[in-house]
């Protein structure tokens, strides 16, 4: 179907387009990748469907080697960007990152391809993701189509949860829903990694207040995909608002904040880690700030300099 921005009733930039006859046309994140060997970093792939009455998948990833002796390997949960309503796990582009990011860290990763608004409307994501980690704990019981890539190398006491943008939002969110929930008490989550996390307001703040256009451009997305009577103020894109859950339930005893100098998320990532630091949580946590670069660069322009020292703090993190 040939489609102009004349034919749109909604433009939600440069994410989608929603059509006059109610048709939804995804501009970015459509392109898909197939799993399998990498030789560029000699990581291997493979996708798996963890719940057939909705079809959710992930992609696993590894080595394609043999750990040595019975070496066991930290297990990373990893959540994708794209403002909750595009890209995928076939996403090339996220398929690339992750291969580096594995092949870097030499970890067991598992990436959850959450269903999409607004098709399935939020909070279907988290609710997805959270599917993931109950399969994971389901490994441990025995009572789940056992994956041996995950049963034979790896290790249940170092599990982490990652996520870029959205996805980081997501990984805040399971982190404190893991606490003390049985879905999730066979497996210890030990930290999260939190890349350029989605996390928004309705009253701007820092370089926000400058930049009006692109405040209200993120405020349209989260508008769009969760509409809803508190707005930007909702505890799932606000976890600052009165109200909201103590970071101290947090489930995991380490935490890294990574930020980028020209995102406009920037300053909610750094207000982020400024009250985890200052709450009753018990655990340590870092920032990083990449200089000079925007939201979720390392996604884009992979081979950069400044992306391998991303993709490289993270790994150190996670194997800590």
């Amino acid at each position: 179907m040939s489609s102009s921005k004349a034919d749109a009733s909604l433009e939600v930039p440069p994410f989608l387009r929603v059509h006059k006859d109610g048709t939804l046309e995804r501009i970015a994140g459509t392109q898909v990748v197939p799993s399998g060997f990498d030789p560029e970093t000699g990581v291997l792939s493979k996708d798996k469907v963890i719940k057939p009455e909705t079809g959710l998948s992930v992609r696993l990833y590894r080595l394609n080697k043999e750990s040595s002796g019975h070496e066991k390997l930290p297990i990373v949960i990893y959540f994708r960007g794209g403002a909750f309503c595009v890209s995928s796990v076939f996403d090339p582009d996220y398929h690339k990152s992750l291969n580096t990011l594995v092949a870097e860290a030499n970890i067991i990763l598992i990436s959850v391809n959450y269903r999409l608004a607004p098709e399935h409307p939020l909070p279907t994501a988290y609710e997805d993701c959270w599917a993931g980690l109950k399969c994971l704990n389901s490994q441990v019981a025995g009572n789940y189509d056992v994956e041996p890539w995950i049963k034979d190398k790896g290790d249940f006491e170092r599990v982490y949860l990652v996520g870029d943008g959205a996805g980081a939002n997501i990984a805040h969110h399971l982190a404190m829903r893991a606490m003390n929930n049985s879905d999730f008490n066979l497996v210890k989550l030990a930290g999260i990694g939190l890349v350029n996390p989605y996390f928004w307001g309705e009253k701007p703040i820092g370089v926000e207040v400058t930049d009006p256009i692109r405040k209200a451009m993120v405020d349209k997305w989260w508008n769009f995909v969760y509409p809803c009577d508190k707005g930007c103020d909702d505890l799932l894109i606000n976890p600052f608002v009165d109200g909201a859950p103590s970071f101290a339930n947090l489930a995991c005893h380490k935490i890294l904040v990574i930020v980028a100098e020209k995102d406009i998320l920037r300053d909610r990532g750094k207000i982020y880690y400024e009250k985890l630091v200052n709450s009753e949580w018990k655990g340590t946590a870092e920032i990083f700030e990449i200089e000079g670069e925007d939201h979720v660069f390392h996604i884009f322009d992979p081979d950069c300099q400044k992306a391998k020292s991303l993709i490289k703090r993270l790994a150190s993190f996670i194997n800590q």
